[in-house]
């Protein structure tokens, strides 16, 4: 495998060594990648408002997260974790659902009818395993569809990440492995986690081809994962791609990256900012001005609100009601305790 990362747009905004990419689809990655950094800030400040539990913020991520999703069909799966509502909502989960997760309430996990989008995995790594059986039922079923499936750097010292690779690769399982490495497994350095030079080179140990790429780069990231997809459709089975990234502010809101992270560190990130290089090649092909931009964020900023609003409105559940996803038919100590909390509740 490459051990330099594919790269199709550079820090200052250039294309390298290849043809220039679709004005309109380029401006269509970057209104997307807005509107995300916009929502991730908004969550952010939302949580320290009291309104939402503990969040995870992925400022940094927004190429990743995007481009990554780009190449599906509307019948493929995303199976995404806690960091990823940039690459939910690209793929149809709405930010209500995402503000309701994070709310606390369970419905925020039900998708909209036809959206191939699993509830966001707090567990890490775990969900993993569930992408390689939805693929796996996919392929058995015949309809073409594949499963992508997101992490970070973190996940892969579980177990799960091996039992999920090793699984896809004897059984050519149409999965997207695809590992966000944004450097930090919360205050664990990619350098003490793994002796290995890269993520993607542990493709090798279960047959699969290992990518890496700039994380930064929509369009790269793009353009690999558009590669694997193709190569699962045809059923050459699962790839794995690493996303070279960064995330700009802590692991959560609960969390102080200044005392593990050094400024010097950082602001080298910054100056690979994944929106920044994208409005300046806009800029060069004219596609991009002040008052698109304006215009961007206005529209972006009216969706963010009234998800807030919607998600706000929603009628908190009854104490009964908790337990009505519990189970079929409530076990004895369930049905007292329902009982108890109604009574409670008069």
């Amino acid at each position: 495998m490459r051990l330099d990362p594919r790269q199709v747009l550079a820090a200052d905004g250039t294309v390298i060594d290849r043809r220039e990419p679709d004005v309109s689809t380029v401006a269509t990655m970057y209104a997307e990648m807005t509107e995300a950094r916009m929502y991730d800030r908004k969550a952010s400040a939302l949580q320290r408002q009291g309104r939402l539990a503990t969040y995870a913020p992925y400022e940094g991520q927004e190429a990743s997260q995007v481009g990554a999703v780009a190449p599906l069909a509307p019948e493929d799966w995303l199976v995404a974790s806690y960091r990823d509502a940039a690459a939910m909502r690209f793929h149809g989960y709405p930010w209500k659902n995402l503000l309701l997760t994070r709310m606390g309430d369970e419905r925020g996990g039900h998708p909209p009818e036809g959206v191939n989008v699993t509830p966001p995995s707090i567990t890490v790594g775990g969900h993993m395993i569930h992408a390689v059986g939805i693929a796996w039922a996919e392929k058995l079923k015949g309809t073409g569809a594949v499963a992508l499936t997101m992490f970070g750097d973190g996940a892969t010292s579980e177990g799960d990440f091996h039992e999920a690779m090793n699984f896809a690769g004897v059984y050519r399982v149409p999965t997207v492995f695809f590992c966000q490495n944004n450097g930090w497994a919360i205050s664990m350095p990619r350098s003490r986690q793994t002796a290995s030079r890269t993520i993607a080179q542990k493709a090798d140990a279960y047959g699969l081809p290992g990518v890496l790429v700039d994380g930064n780069d929509v369009l790269a990231v793009a353009e690999v994962v558009a590669e694997a997809v193709d190569r699962a459709r045809a059923g050459e089975g699962p790839t794995l791609i690493e996303a070279l990234t960064y995330r700009v502010q802590g692991h959560t809101t609960a969390d102080d990256h200044g005392r593990y992270r050094s400024r010097e560190e950082a602001a080298g990130w910054l100056a690979r900012d994944p929106l920044e290089r994208v409005r300046l090649w806009l800029e060069r092909h004219g596609a991009w001005y002040e008052a698109r931009q304006s215009e961007i964020e206005g529209e972006a900023s009216r969706r963010i609100e009234a998800a807030v609003a919607e998600a706000e409105a929603v009628e908190s559940l009854s104490a009964g009601e908790i337990f009505d996803a519990m189970f079929e038919e409530p076990t004895a100590p369930l049905a007292a305790q329902r009982h108890r909390a109604e009574r409670s509740a008069r």
